[in-house]
């Protein structure tokens, strides 16, 4: 059970009341120093390593501004997204550490853009990102000093992802009751011939600090509407986004909980080779969710009375999607609908896994050339790093000698 959520922490409270006009709380120094930051990339499948950079990013200021890049710009320095623009930008949106978002940011992050937004700095993990050229996209930026690095999410990156879609393996569920179940996390995307520290992922390991980190705690207050909703949330996408926005929307005050099914419960119902994320993953996706205020990890797949009795449950959603019937056959929500508290949900939008899995498939050339050629740029630039700290070692001993 993690809680998350909407609500207002103490500490922001008086953050906030820091910088209003006449406060008490803080010297009026401290109240006109606002830090604005700035964050850009493709945010092309947004997972829990983009919303982990976001939230490193908001502890190191006040606002965080996130840009996203264009399906064209992103076509011409990586390859085609697998998301659209207009996809991508409700999905940051929806991450509950961002401010604010700027459609259509530029590739290259140049000081021009950072004084348009009045951003005091930019943030960004401590891999590399390329032009089409070959070119480090923050150059300019940290020139200037006007640059910050946060540490890089272990264990998934969308060319992981694309490439866990694109093997299409079972294999990792064929282990799933050994105690080696969690090594299925590691390298999915990871050919024999990738070198790169940046494209390749190292296993990802949960700890309740990376869980607290995401949470916010906060338990519901009088007044709450307590609405539950269950499901596998794999990939988390813009279809669950839309759903969950319009699930917060069903009442003045809602205290959204998620129930999040194991993964042996997702690939009994799902199959294929379903859940491409891991429960530990599917986590934090989820808890990174503005709308989102608690997850329970591990749900029965019934929502039965003892879970709405022990979370004061108002009302359960599900969308319009298949409900699979629990292992004996009988329907999951049926003690909500003896209750009178089930309620279908219409998002608008029908986008499921399954279609992002059919949007890699189908495009699989594409991906696995961008994979590629993402991995040739990322090498050429460790080539090259080596080759000059080789030469600044030469002229050390050079030196050395000559006195």
């Amino acid at each position: 059970m993690i809680k998350n959520g909407h609500h207002v922490t103490e500490d922001q409270s008086e953050e906030a009341g820091c910088r209003k006009p006449g406060a008490s709380t803080c010297s009026p120094e401290k109240r006109k120093r606002v830090v604005r930051l700035w964050c850009d990339g493709c945010y092309d499948m947004v997972h829990y390593g983009h919303s982990n950079q976001l939230r490193q990013a908001k502890s190191m200021g006040d606002y965080l501004i996130a840009g996203v890049h264009t399906d064209e710009e992103i076509s011409k320095h990586k390859g085609p997204p697998v998301f659209t623009q207009e996809e991508r930008y409700k999905m940051v949106r929806a991450i509950k550490w961002v401010d604010e978002i700027v459609e259509g940011a530029p590739y290259v992050t140049t000081l021009e853009t950072l004084d348009k937004y009045n951003c005091d700095f930019c943030v960004h993990g401590d891999d590399i990102t390329l032009t089409v050229d070959g070119k480090d996209t923050y150059a300019e930026v940290k020139r200037a000093g006007r640059y910050r690095e946060c540490k890089r999410t272990q264990g998934v990156s969308t060319t992981d992802l694309v490439g866990r879609m694109l093997l299409m393996t079972k294999a990792h569920h064929s282990n799933m009751d050994n105690t080696n179940y969690q090594q299925h996390t590691d390298n999915f995307g990871k050919g024999a011939t990738v070198h790169s520290p940046w494209t390749g992922v190292s296993q990802f390991l949960q700890t309740s600090q990376k869980i607290i980190q995401f949470a916010s705690g906060k338990e519901p207050q009088p007044g709450d509407t307590i609405i539950y909703v269950a499901g596998a949330f794999d990939l988390f996408h813009i279809g669950h986004v839309d759903f969950l926005e319009m699930v917060y929307k069903q009442a003045e005050k809602p205290y959204v909980i998620v129930g999040l099914h194991f993964d042996q419960e997702v690939n009994r119902y799902k199959r294929k080779n379903y859940p491409i994320m891991n429960i530990h993953e599917r986590t934090l996706s989820v808890l990174a969710c503005r709308y989102v205020s608690e997850v329970v990890i591990g749900a029965p797949y019934a929502v039965g009375k003892d879970l709405l009795d022990h979370f004061k449950v108002d009302l359960v959603c599900h969308g319009k999607t298949e409900v699979f019937p629990d292992k004996d056959g009988a329907d999951p929500y049926a003690e909500p609908r003896r209750r009178g508290i089930f309620r279908t949900i219409d998002s608008g939008n029908n986008l499921t896994t399954d279609d992002i899995v059919q949007r890699i498939i189908e495009n699989r050339l594409q991906f696995e050339a961008r994979n590629q050629k993402k991995e040739a740029k990322e090498m050429a630039v460790i080539e090259a790093m080596k080759r000059r700290a080789h030469q600044q070692q030469e002229v050390l001993q050079d030196e050395a000698t000559a006195h």
